[in-house]
């Protein structure tokens, strides 16, 4: 164990075993968490056809997981304060596994509906608690690539979960796909419970319900992390319900695509994981305020490319989407560690609900826009959620930093 200055432990600094050891436990951790949550974004389509129901009624099987992600994460994060932060994420992702092997063989809809509810529980325990163990543990000039690693993780496994699902379908079965990435789970759960180093910046809060409630209140009067929550609401809106009613425009006439060329198209994720990391590291050294608004200005220019009939431009307008939401997702969530001067899991944990809650409530909304208007409705409605987030990044352009001194002494709190 190596220690600093003052003879306590040194925070992780990247180029050490032990930082690699940590990103391959965060990449685990981030892969196994969206590929689980998100293998059943791509048989939206299927669920409808199976189960007879509607496509807003289908998105439910993501919408219920998201929305109870969101409610749960503010007390497991909150827990998290008090039973520590490693315990809880290997806890939730054994967990959520083996959930979602049994999804595979629920007997019917409201049965898997249920399964999936119960997996927004289990799933609680990780997002928020690995943002705060990164702040607590890394070293300040790595937290934006330690942080970008996790994202990435999440990003692959968006990827894997759906690309997996698609082929599988295809062969088999939806059932057989979402079993394969239960289990696929369970060895990224292995993974990371090996390889996750001990916290050693962590120190236990009492379980008093006054004091955790002071904690969220502290948060919410800061008037930056009120507007990086929304900014999460917005971005993460928009961007699960262009993919949740993607499936639908490109399985229809004229371009009538198989479940596995859906899947193959969700390799675009592949872009999240390079600017994750990459825009991670750069809003580090030029500042969040610089990057942020960037990003969302491609999210938007991709959503305007994919009104075109031309399947070619589609493909480059979702890459554009993919690429602006990982970025500007990576700068957002960095920011709140930083700013958050204390209790970060709970600051992480009211970013995290903004974000889980934008994708239930946005995300099914999107189908009634679908069901109505088509295409158009859905991107009319994203472009509306991204212009105010867009405003709201050029907002915190102007606002000052919570602790001026830091800010000036530390350029990645920028």
């Amino acid at each position: 164990m190596h220690e600093n200055e003052q003879g306590g432990p040194k925070q992780l600094e990247s180029g050490t075993p032990a930082f690699r050891r940590l990103n391959l436990a965060l990449f685990a951790a981030g892969f196994a968490t969206f590929a689980i949550l998100y293998c059943v974004q791509p048989l939206l389509p299927v669920f409808s056809q199976d189960f007879h129901v509607s496509a807003a009624v289908s998105s439910l099987s993501l919408s219920l997981t998201t929305g109870m992600l969101a409610v749960a994460m503010l007390v497991t994060g909150s827990l998290s304060e008090i039973w520590g932060r490693k315990p809880m994420m290997v806890a939730s992702l054994f967990s959520s596994a083996v959930l979602t092997i049994l999804s595979a063989a629920s007997p019917n809809w409201h049965a898997l509906l249920l399964v999936r509810l119960l997996m927004g529980v289990t799933l609680s325990g990780l997002p928020a608690v690995a943002m705060a163990y990164v702040s607590e543990e890394v070293d300040q000039k790595s937290v934006g690539l330690a942080m970008g690693l996790f994202i990435g993780g999440n990003a692959i496994g968006g990827l894997a979960g759906r690309v997996v699902a698609g082929v599988l379908t295809d062969l088999g079965s939806w059932r057989l796909a979402v079993g394969t990435i239960g289990a696929l789970g369970l060895i990224a759960a292995i993974l990371a419970w090996r390889s996750l180093p001990d916290s050693l910046h962590f120190k236990p809060s009492r379980a008093a319900p006054r004091d955790l409630l002071r904690s969220f209140s502290d948060h919410l009067r800061d008037p930056g992390l009120r507007a990086l929550f929304i900014e999460a609401f917005l971005l993460m809106g928009g961007f699960v319900t262009f993919y949740n009613y993607l499936s639908y425009r490109l399985m229809a006439p004229p371009y009538s695509l198989s479940h596995t060329a859906i899947g193959a198209i969700f390799t675009a994720y592949l872009v999240g994981t390079f600017s994750s990391t990459w825009v991670g590291d750069l809003a580090g050294r030029l500042g969040r305020r610089k990057v942020l608004w960037v990003m969302i200005l491609i999210m938007l220019g991709g959503l305007a490319l994919t009104l075109f009939n031309s399947l070619f431009l589609i493909l480059l307008g979702i890459v554009s989407v993919t690429f602006g939401f990982f970025g500007a997702h990576s700068i957002a969530s960095s920011w709140v560690g930083r700013r958050a001067l204390r209790a970060k899991a709970q600051a992480s944990a009211l970013y995290l609900f903004a974000y889980y809650l934008g994708s239930s409530t946005i995300g099914t909304l999107g189908g009634l826009f679908w069901t109505s208007s088509g295409w158009w409705g859905v991107t009319g409605l994203i472009a509306v959620l991204q212009l105010m987030a867009l405003a709201i990044a050029f907002w915190l352009m102007m606002l000052p930093p919570l602790v001026p001194e830091q800010e000036k002494a530390n350029k990645y709190t920028k």
